[in-house]
């Protein structure tokens, strides 16, 4: 059960900053306060995987699933993040909500495996990049980590378009994975080269469960 009810975990999510000055090659695209609070609210309500947990948010950005994890109830979460300015923005948006149990690490996530965040953590949360431009490949990736650092359960987003691959590669990592969630992803235009005010992306919404691992 979660201590908040989805309506309310939402609006405290619009008081979330986000990028100042996304950057494309890190493909940061700002999480929507609806898309974070449907996911860990099911992630609580469904299945206690945040609640008195120690939870891990990869390319977590400006924190917006690492605050919404917090919010319900986290015993700690970590977000682990490349970009300097984000690092920053996250903290920021730590204080201002005054959520202490929260930090963020500034780190590249591919170097994680084989320190000492390997089964460091019960939960793992990630929108990973989605692998375009530069970054072909780079949300399996994300998500080999992520199966690294947790001893219960990955959550993450991927395109729709990827699912059978992604079915192939859970099974051949011994995962148990199923699609809670199908989703219809809104990107608002942020770069330069974007035509269009805005773009839907069809996205699932994955959970892993690692525990047998």
């Amino acid at each position: 059960m979660a201590r908040l009810k989805l309506k309310k975990l939402e609006e405290y999510l619009q008081c979330v900053d986000g990028f100042e000055q996304p950057k494309i090659l890190l493909e940061q695209y700002p999480t929507p306060p609806h898309i974070a609070a449907c996911m860990t609210h099911h992630m609580q309500a469904q299945h206690d995987d945040i609640e008195g947990k120690l939870l891990a948010d990869l390319g977590c950005g400006c924190g917006m699933l690492s605050i919404a994890a917090t919010l319900l109830g986290a015993q700690l979460s970590v977000g682990f993040e490349l970009d300097d300015a984000a690092v920053d923005i996250y903290r920021q948006n730590m204080l201002d909500m005054e959520l202490p149990n929260a930090d963020c690490v500034r780190a590249n996530v591919l170097q994680l495996p084989g320190s000492k965040w390997d089964n460091a953590f019960d939960t793992v949360v990630m929108n990973p990049p989605f692998g375009t431009k530069h970054n072909a490949g780079m949300d399996m990736r994300f998500l080999d980590v992520g199966m690294r650092l947790a001893t219960g359960a990955v959550y993450s987003l991927h395109k729709t378009s990827t699912r059978t691959y992604i079915q192939k590669k859970s099974k051949e990592w011994g995962a148990r994975s199923s699609v809670i969630a199908e989703l219809r992803y809104n990107i608002e235009a942020s770069y330069k080269f974007h035509k269009q005010k805005s773009k839907d992306i069809e996205v699932d919404f994955w959970r892993f469960d690692v525990s047998e691992l």
